[in-house]
Parts: C-alpha cells; structure tokens; sequence
C-alpha cells in the first residue's frame, strides 16, 4: 500500500476518521510555512494538503485568497513548493502530502515534468479544482506513471449522471465538498452530509473525506462519525492570517494548538458506520 491508502487503513483500525489539514504553501512565508507543515503531524494532521500558490483561486474565499496573495506576494512560487515537500519528506516518511490547487501553475511547469519533480519531492497526489473529468488526459497520464493519485472532488450537484465521470481516473480519496459555494461558506448540516457520504459509498470503495465550511472540533466530530475524513481549511488558513497581522512569531505553535484540539475532537468520535 502506498502512503494514504497505509493512512486511512490505520485511521479504519482505530474506527474513526482521518484529520486532513490544508494550508497555502508559503503562507505568510516561506520560512514559516515549512516550519508549519513540519508540525502538522505531531499537532494530530493525518494527512496535509497543501495549497498551491495561484492569483486566482475562484473556488476559494476570501481567507483562503488571502493567503495566495500573502504567499506570493513573499514570492511563492510552484518549484518553491516542491522544494518544501522535499525537505519536508526528508524528515517525514508518512504522513500523506496532497498538493491542491489550479491547472494553471501545473500547465505552466508542464504537466510531465510536474508529475515526475512532484513524486522525486515525496508528493502523493493532487486535487486540481478547475481539471474536470474531460480534460484530466492532460495530466492524469503523467500522474499515474509517477504513481501520483488524482483525488476528485464530489458536491451536493454531482448527481447520478455525472457521478460516474467523476470517479473514472479517481484515486486515494474521494473529496465532498459538502456546500456548493466557495471554501469558507456555510457549514452544511449533519443529516446532509450523511446522507451525501452513504450515496456516494454506494458508488465507490474510495474512502470519503468531507469538507468546506468545517471550522470547529464540534463540526469535525459531527463529520467524522459518519465520513472516513475531516479537512479543515479556510479555519486554519484564517489564523495564520491573523498571526501573520499581528506579527506574532510563534505561529506554528498556535496553529499546532488549534489542529490538537480538530484532531482530539475526531479521535474521540467514532464512526456509526465502518467503511
């Protein structure tokens, strides 16, 4: 097994979800940034997706286009990032790295050459917001010689029909976004999201992660007792923001206490229903 299928089958031993954490590489800085990735782990992050650095984020809201422009305004950059997965890898041979973003930077570095310095840095996968089923040729190939997943992402729009173009290809977990609007919007309820994540297990054996508008532990363990993982983000991203306003230098170790208490809230909620 690779690195995430490892992690969400342990995440199945213990019967609870998986804590999936996402940040923007190189927010507020790259110096920074490496040091937070780098305590993820040890704070309860299961698996981390890390934002690729891009100056239109259109699936994202306001916190989350915040940190793009913080990251690149410190000069963030798609080979930067990669170098910080590296050096990340070199001390942490486990825990799952999804890079997650927009085609545009990947195009640019050349879908290939992206595919092949992203499994030498120690990536496991990608989700590519704006790459829809149709146009995945582009860059799925090259992911699938590196060994890289493509995690797909599902919505409360993503009916019968189309559900299955969705998942050919897919691979590692499948991603609900559980409101249709951008990250940071409204929490969508218990009962909806329970009933999207038995739907969707009726159409693949893919563990299930749920998230956009996931910002409290009592919102994760109301997840996690029914999906195979939790992803906070927008939550994450605004406290690194405010830090990042206040100048404050010990921001790794405000957002370590943060993700402690998402990842405590998850591990004490187990699942109602075992994948």
């Amino acid at each position: 097994m690779d690195r995430l299928a490892r992690r969400f089958a342990a995440c199945k031993a213990e019967n609870r979800a998986a804590l999936i954490t996402f940040v923007t590489a190189g927010d507020p800085d790259l110096a920074t940034s490496a040091t937070i990735l780098e305590a993820l782990p040890a704070a309860g992050a299961d698996i981390i997706e890390l934002g690729m650095p891009f100056t239109d984020p259109m699936a994202d809201g306001p916190s989350i286009q915040a940190a793009n422009l913080r990251s690149l305004s410190h000069g963030a950059r798609l080979k930067d990032v990669l170098a910080m997965i590296k050096t990340f890898r070199e001390k942490d041979l486990h825990t799952p790295l999804i890079l997650m973003g927009y085609y545009n930077p990947i195009l640019a570095y050349g879908p290939a050459r992206f595919a092949k310095d992203a499994a030498a840095a120690g990536l496991d996968g990608t989700i590519v917001v704006d790459l829809p089923p149709e146009e995945a040729e582009e860059l799925l190939p090259h992911l699938t010689e590196q060994g890289l997943h493509l995690v797909r992402l599902a919505t409360p729009t993503t009916d019968a029909a189309r559900l299955p173009a969705v998942l050919k290809g897919a691979s590692g977990f499948l991603y609900y976004v559980a409101v249709a609007g951008i990250t940071g919007a409204n929490a969508a309820s218990a009962e909806d999201i329970a009933a999207a994540v038995t739907r969707l297990r009726a159409a693949t054996t893919l563990p299930i992660a749920v998230g956009f508008g996931v910002r409290t532990p009592a919102q994760a363990a109301a997840i996690a007792a029914h999906a195979d993982a939790v992803v906070v983000g927008s939550a994450l991203v605004d406290a690194i923001g405010a830090a990042a306003a206040a100048r404050a230098n010990d921001i790794p170790a405000r957002l370590s206490t943060q993700v402690a208490a998402l990842a405590t809230a998850i591990r004490n909620t187990k699942k109602e229903h075992a994948a």
